[in-house]
């Protein structure tokens, strides 16, 4: 071996060391910030959650304020005692409401979109996998309240979910995925607080349903049903999704107001989500057919 030779070697030697000296210290250096990213993030959530407690902090203490300077001029002015008395009591009571029952942690909507949207792509990639069609019905299920039907192939008789075993369906006629929706615990909650009976009639069913998207979940900044009963058909205006595009596989707002329905009409539950039209960022159409019972019913009245 030549004297070239060996110091080609020693170069090449040199080199590699150079090259892994450099890999280790963008390693250490990749690890550092990562360490950092994950510092920052946990004082960010404990910064958001510090915030919003003080926010209903804040609020518990103007109400006990109110409630303080009512009980006060209930004293000096006697003649409108009984309606400031009343004002007190209402200021001092919801100001220990709302020190107490601060929820005690927070989740931000775009964790949630993002939880769900992998839980999307994992279950539109096993429907994709089996040749499933791109079709959504909802069922009621006695044993378990609602279920999502995916099907193979989409046709008018639907199946009967009494003695399935587990989430495919095998049967030669109805092959597909039988799956818990994601509307279902939502729908729980809604109905554990809800104030009035839960309408099993088209119109009250779906102003309730769309104030529930609104007013108490916050899934959506608006939310306007129209309802044709003749057609058997509720159709949803949805603006300001807090789960991004509705036409994503069992989405919570979608599959809340189909889960609803099912359970207040007792009837399968066919879904169409249209995007972007003048009306609305979205339109979610839920159609549903008569029982057998009522239109023999009505067979039979026709014919009289």
């Amino acid at each position: 071996m030549n004297t070239s030779d060996v110091d080609l070697s020693e170069t090449t030697t040199d080199s590699d060391a150079d090259r892994a000296d450099e890999v280790d210290t963008n390693r250490l250096e990749l690890a550092a910030r990562t360490e950092l990213l994950e510092a920052e993030n946990e004082r960010l959530r404990a910064e958001y959650a510090r915030t919003k407690h003080s926010q209903y902090r804040r609020t518990a203490a103007g109400l006990a304020l109110v409630g303080t300077c009512a009980a006060l001029a209930a004293v000096l002015l006697p003649d409108g005692r009984e309606v400031l008395f009343a004002l007190a009591s209402v200021g001092l009571f919801g100001g220990v409401l709302t020190y107490y029952l601060t929820p005690g942690s927070f989740v931000a909507a775009d964790v949630g979109e993002r939880i769900y949207a992998a839980m999307a792509a994992n279950e539109a990639a096993i429907a994709g996998e089996l040749g499933l069609s791109n079709d959504c019905v909802y069922l009621p299920d006695d044993a378990a309240g609602v279920r999502l039907y995916v099907p193979q192939r989409m046709t008018d008789e639907l199946p009967t979910l009494d003695n399935r075993e587990g989430p495919i369906l095998t049967d030669s006629e109805h092959r597909g995925l039988v799956l818990a929706p994601t509307g279902a615990p939502l729908l729980e909650e809604f109905e554990r607080t809800l104030t009035d009976e839960f309408a099993t009639t088209p119109t009250p069913l779906a102003t309730q349903l769309a104030d529930g998207l609104v007013e108490q979940f916050e899934l959506a900044g608006g939310a306007e049903p129209d309802i044709d009963v003749a057609s058997n058909r509720i159709t949803v205006a949805i603006d300001d999704s807090a789960f991004g595009n509705l036409d994503r596989f069992d989405h919570p707002i979608v599959s809340f107001l189909a889960v609803g329905l099912v359970t207040g009409l007792e009837r399968p539950i066919r879904l169409e989500v249209t995007p972007a039209t003048e009306r609305a960022d979205w339109l979610v159409t839920c159609r549903w057919q008569e029982s057998t019972e009522e239109v023999s019913d009505e067979t039979a009245l026709t014919e009289k």
